[in-house]
């Protein structure tokens, strides 16, 4: 049977659309909404006390940002990103990652006239059209930390820092760092023709992603998560023995940091990140007992000391670290940790008529500004039907407002748990409530 035609003459489709969330998109529902403000509170108080000044980017950046940034032969660029074609022309994306984000915005907005090094902190959403699983999603929530303008070792060491006390601060305690140096530029020549001759006598065993790799980039067949690729690169040759001076010292200068500071580390030669612009340390920090797991990172991170120089010819060291927002709130329900909900209502308000209805917004204000927390329902008439919320919410004292209260400018407040009600001049309420409430 033909499908049936519209007044217009349109072909009308039989099918019923269900409409619901993308996939690999979430509600962040009321209940997970503590857990994210937890996070980024103490994130930001860490961030502001160890002088990271919080910055906002645009969630729609310029395709090349992240193509000459990320690099063009990443999984990120290469299958991950989302994309657009404005109706002008421009080429878009919506922002995989913060970083070359905020190494634009530094340059952009003149950072470079500023005290270096300059020190930045950011929070939101990012885009990755990835296979959904647990702990991650197509729109998910990173923290990042980007320090520019520095070389030093110790920059390297105070972001590692810095996220340890932010997890630590959240109760997520047991955790280690697992920490590599890919080297220079330089450096990563040399081990680059290393690893290719060594990849190319294994390639039949590799997947075909790898293959591809192999010719443009064999440090990344490391960050490879297929299980052949991982047991062939447990034998490749390790960057680690073909570093520079300067490489080998400044990495000699952060292991001997962490030692300082107590931090608990594992070398792993095979750590690379999955992204070209990294230079020298790159890290992640995990769970432990999940340190072989690339799953269970937490937060990772390392220096890039040529994207700044490759996105806009500026010679700029620097080095940052992104948190997986939602991977932290994992963390944190798998063990148990107590997190605080919503502030409860201590105090119903209830009303029995239009003037009542109006007088209680004006009330409302007033214990606001009081930071008396309390719940009102203007859609119920009925006192009986009002009465059971409260008793649902679970408040210690009901206020009463009838038509005649309203008029003489006064109310009653009754005693949830004994019945008891007596009337109050409207001005002394707040004073009687915050005794009884002590």
């Amino acid at each position: 049977m033909p499908a049936k035609k519209s007044k217009k003459g349109k072909k009308s489709s039989s099918k019923k659309v269900l409409i619901q969330t993308v996939t690999g998109m979430r509600d962040v529902l009321p209940e997970d909404q503590p857990y994210f403000d937890k996070v980024l509170r103490i994130a930001e108080n860490f961030s502001n006390f160890y002088g990271f000044k919080k910055i906002d980017t645009p969630i729609l950046e310029q395709f090349e940002l992240f193509e000459k940034g990320s690099g063009v032969d990443t999984d990120i660029v290469e299958k991950e990103m989302f994309t657009l074609e404005t109706k002008g022309g421009d080429h878009l994306a919506l922002r995989p990652e913060f970083t070359p984000s905020l190494a634009r915005a530094y340059i952009e907005n003149g950072m470079m006239a500023l005290p270096q090094p300059v020190k930045l902190f950011s929070f939101g959403p990012l885009f990755r059209h990835e296979r959904p699983q647990a702990g991650r999603f197509r729109q998910f929530h990173q923290l990042d930390f980007e320090v520019f303008g520095s070389k030093k070792a110790i920059v390297d060491v105070e972001i590692i820092y810095l996220c340890n006390k932010i997890l630590e601060s959240l109760g997520l305690r047991d955790t280690v760092v697992e920490i590599n140096s890919i080297g220079c530029s330089e450096c990563q020549k040399d081990a680059k023709n290393l690893l290719f001759s060594y990849f190319k006598k294994k390639e039949r065993f590799l997947c075909p992603d790898c293959k591809r790799r192999l010719k443009k980039n064999p440090l990344r067949i490391f960050d490879c998560k297929n299980e052949n690729c991982k047991q062939v690169a447990m034998g490749a040759p390790q960057v680690l023995d073909h570093l520079c001076k300067d490489c080998h010292n400044h990495f000699k200068r952060v292991l001997e940091f962490l030692d300082d500071l107590e931090i608990p580390y594992i070398l792993n030669p095979y750590l690379v990140r999955g992204l070209d612009y990294y230079t020298k340390t790159v890290f992640e920090i995990k769970l432990k007992g999940n340190e072989l797991s690339s799953e269970n990172t937490l937060i990772g991170g390392g220096r890039y000391d040529n994207l700044v120089k490759q996105l806009f010819k500026k010679d700029v060291p620097a080095c940052g670290a992104a948190a997986g927002v939602e991977r932290i709130i994992q963390a944190i329900k798998e063990k148990g940790l107590s997190v605080p909900g919503a502030r409860q209502p201590e105090v119903f308000l209830a009303q029995l008529s239009d003037l009542a209805k109006v007088r209680t917004l004006k009330l409302v204000e007033d214990f606001r500004k009081a930071n008396l927390l309390v719940a009102y329902s203007l859609s119920r008439d009925s006192l009986t039907k009002q009465l059971k919320l409260a008793n649902k919410l679970g408040v210690k004292c009901t206020l009463i407002l009838g038509e005649e209260e309203a008029k003489k400018d006064s109310i009653i407040l009754r005693d949830m748990t004994s019945g008891k009600q007596s009337s109050y001049k409207t001005d002394k309420i707040i004073p009687e409530l915050k005794k009884r409430l002590k």
